[in-house]
């Protein structure tokens, strides 16, 4: 079993910043695909990055282009996300996920693809 722990949530004003990191408990983070996702209240859950087994690619959605970062540390077997600028519509429940990786580049926004799942830290953006 792959196990996902997500830290550092919390509550930020708008324009703050806020590094969310994921532990993994796998010795093969290497062969995993990772993603972050969010659910607010109400809502599906929605994609905010993924990012390749090598940690060479990346994909974003619009929403977060430009002001969200995903990496991975793989001596650590850690990712992280990286937000900048947010904003009160970030405000989610953000969730870690893994996947083993089909090709080199692989990457997944969708979260129908992904196996494994962290129980989520909240990020709370005030106004």
């Amino acid at each position: 079993q792959v196990q996902l722990v997500e830290s550092g949530g919390g509550l930020v004003q708008a324009g703050g910043s806020l590094r969310l990191s994921c532990a993994t408990s796998t010795r093969a983070f290497n062969n995993y695909v990772m993603g972050w996702f969010r659910q607010a209240p109400g809502k599906e859950r929605e994609a905010v990055a993924s990012i390749n087994w090598n940690g060479e690619h990346a994909y974003y959605p619009d929403s977060v282009k430009g002001r969200f970062t995903i990496s991975r540390d793989h001596a650590k077997n850690t990712v992280y996300l990286q937000m900048n600028g947010l904003k009160p519509e970030d405000t989610a429940v953000y969730y870690c996920a893994a996947v083993r990786s089909p090709t080199y580049t692989y990457t997944s926004l969708n979260s129908q693809d992904y196996y494994y799942w962290g129980q989520g830290t909240t990020v709370t953006v005030s106004s």
